[in-house]
């Protein structure tokens, strides 16, 4: 996603002191509250969403990993508190906790001519925000990171960019390593130096250029993401990649044929390398050109667990925390999935995937095990 497309561990503390008396006797609401409903950490939390005890339980535990999740999609927003840290107050960490993601990779495609100046401003931006809240926020260098988000109650967040575009030579790759960047795409919906995106009528395959930059993000532990790659640079990088490689926010072309998509062959590829793919919610993926429901999101989620094993399924919302567009506080129409509520949609996800017979351990990977598992193979270096 570019700027052209527009209860963590306390919270769940809390409702869980409420329910915990009630635990494995069915589905309850799990932030009602007998009179006015119950308010935690400065949100008052609406008292209709549903879900088991077991499901509330789960992501209690685990650490929840969206591997495209943005912290917000209004970009003066986001431009505000990375200039300024203080702008970013109670309020915006509460509503952070209150989705039950752990870690966020808020990618984008910076989209400028100078990808590399823009790609520096952008994780100096990150890198500033995070420095102004470093009692709440942790970025994520590290496997060992992962773990100290729920130990620390802090909220993750892993820096990448849906483009290498700003790679002007491999030594770069260790450039922006230093600075943070933990992950990268390699191309966006278009054609760029390494190879072709999911949009380039010409469908080619990685360069080599984009060889030497997948030996490069091998050599520094950075993580490859071949979300928006076209078929045959996708089956390239899976080939040249000495480590495994992601998909963090597609969905089964088998389910929607969308470019956006990826076939069966390539997941099958991604699973044998050691990689996951991560679930969109973004309704183009879900259900192509008619109305998304949350069903048609699990059934991307069980196409790929049967194809590869749920060792390989993950998710990548591919959105912001509510969907919410600040001018008319309603769900953005291109967000919009009948059933489900996206603030709360870890745990409605978590829900779903047990009601279509899931165990909670894979629950558990799937909301965040996972990548996690992955990541840490493609950092340890």
């Amino acid at each position: 996603m570019n700027r052209r497309e527009v209860l963590r561990a306390g919270l769940l503390a809390g409702a869980q002191a409420l329910i915990s008396p009630l635990f494995g006797v069915g589905p309850r609401r799990l932030f009602g509250a007998p009179a006015e409903g119950l308010r935690l950490r400065g949100f008052q939390l609406p008292r209709e969403i549903a879900v088991s005890d077991r499901a509330a339980e789960i992501v209690h535990r685990t650490t929840v990993v969206d591997m495209l999740s943005l912290l917000t999609l209004d970009w003066p927003r986001l431009y505000a508190w990375e200039s300024q840290p203080q702008s970013f107050g109670k309020a915006d960490l509460a509503r952070l906790r209150a989705s039950g993601i752990g870690v966020f990779h808020p990618a984008v495609d910076p989209n400028e001519a100078d990808a590399h100046g823009a790609a520096l401003r952008w994780m100096a931006g990150w890198n500033r925000l995070i420095a102004g809240h470093c009692e709440t926020l942790l970025r994520i260098d590290g496997a060992a990171d992962l773990e100290r988000v729920k130990a620390e109650d802090r909220i993750g967040l892993l820096l990448g960019f849906q483009n290498a575009s700003h790679f002007r030579t491999p030594a770069d790759v260790a450039l922006f390593h230093g600075l943070g960047q933990r992950v990268s795409q390699l191309t966006y919906n278009e054609r760029n130096r390494l190879g072709s995106g999911c949009t380039d009528p010409e469908a080619g395959g990685l360069s080599q250029f984009g060889a030497t930059i997948v030996a490069a993000m091998n050599s520094a532990g950075m993580a490859i993401d071949i979300s928006h790659c076209g078929e045959r640079t996708s089956l390239d990088a899976l080939d040249a990649s000495t480590r495994p490689v992601l998909i963090t926010h597609s969905n089964c072309r088998a389910l929607v044929h969308h470019p956006r998509c990826k076939s069966d062959a390539v997941i099958r590829a991604m699973a044998a390398k050691g990689g996951v793919i991560g679930i969109s919610v973004l309704p183009m993926m879900v259900s192509g050109g008619r109305s998304a429901t949350f069903d048609d999101i699990l059934d991307h989620f069980d196409h790929a667990a049967r194809l590869v094993g749920v060792e390989h399924v993950g998710l990548g919302s591919d959105t912001d925390v509510d969907a919410i567009d600040p001018r008319t506080r309603q769900v953005r129409s291109a967000y919009r999935v009948r059933g489900l509520r996206h603030e709360y949609r870890v745990f409605e996800i978590a829900e779903g995937l047990l009601r279509r017979g899931y165990s909670a351990a894979d629950v558990a990977g799937v909301l965040g095990g996972n990548f996690q598992r992955a990541l840490s193979q493609i950092w340890s270096v």
